[in-house]
């Protein structure tokens, strides 16, 4: 591991009309000690000619599967692939403000902390805000965890020095949840902390998976549970249940207009 470098990971799938802003927006970032880590998950649009002019910056690696292998088994490989002290992820057609590498590491580093996250807000499938604003608890814990995803993916941040490799099981849904669910089995007693700044924008696609029907949800957060984080059926689905209701209340409690 290289000390003070960032590992972002990227992974893509026909996402040709977003992934260039994605990228620049790493590009941009005050805090130049980074390496864009990028796999594409066999794309059938032109998502090869769109990232091919950014691999002029040797910080930006472009890696292919061999075959269609979904999100899970994607991120895997970028992980694998990660020689960075911090990994942070941010997908392909999601985006950063320029200054948030630079605040999440000076906040971990001035308080030691091993796994952070920050706030963000949500912006439609064209970029327009929906003018929507998300945090979260001030620390986020094991029992929390469990209780509802909190942490969105483009905002978190671990230091891999402490917890090590990751790598989940190939789950097609919620395996963003699935990786913060092994930091935490990696380190039961870890902490995860909220720094109070709005410092990434979150897209909203027609086709997100964030707006299934509930009963495909449910199903979702069972195979969770019970296939990646290899509880019983039963407790598998108690959490799933438990899960869906804490997803109310995080609406309710850290979702604002502004």
């Amino acid at each position: 591991m290289i000390d003070g470098l960032v590992s972002i990971i990227m992974p893509s799938w026909n996402t040709a009309n977003f992934i260039a802003e994605s990228i620049q927006c790493v590009i941009d970032q005050t805090y130049k000690n980074w390496e864009l880590l990028i796999v594409d998950d066999c794309s059938t649009d032109n998502t090869d000619e769109v990232v091919k002019p950014f691999l002029a910056d040797k910080r930006v690696k472009y890696f292919k599967n061999e075959k269609n292998s979904g999100a899970a088994l994607t991120r895997n490989r970028a992980m694998r692939e990660a020689q960075g002290e911090w990994i942070a992820f941010l997908d392909s057609d999601d985006l950063w403000t320029p200054d948030k590498l630079m605040w999440q590491i000076k906040f971990m580093k001035k308080h030691n902390f091993a796994f952070s996250y920050h706030e963000y807000e949500k912006i439609d499938e064209e970029g327009n805000p929906l003018n929507i604003y998300v945090s979260g608890p001030k620390m986020v814990n094991k029992r929390r965890m469990y209780n509802y995803d909190y942490i969105g993916q483009l905002t978190m941040m671990y230091n891999a020095k402490h917890f090590g490799l990751i790598q989940i099981k190939d789950i097609k849904k919620n395996n963003d949840y699935a990786i913060r669910l092994q930091l935490f089995k990696k380190d039961p007693d870890t902490q995860c902390y909220l720094l109070k700044k709005n410092l990434a924008k979150y897209r909203i696609r027609k086709k997100s998976i964030s707006h299934d029907k509930i009963s495909k949800k449910l199903r979702s957060h069972y195979d969770l549970f019970h296939m990646c984080d290899e509880k019983p059926s039963a407790v598998a689905l108690w959490y799933a249940c438990w899960n869906m209701w804490y997803g109310f209340f995080k609406k309710s409690n850290y979702e604002k207009r502004i």
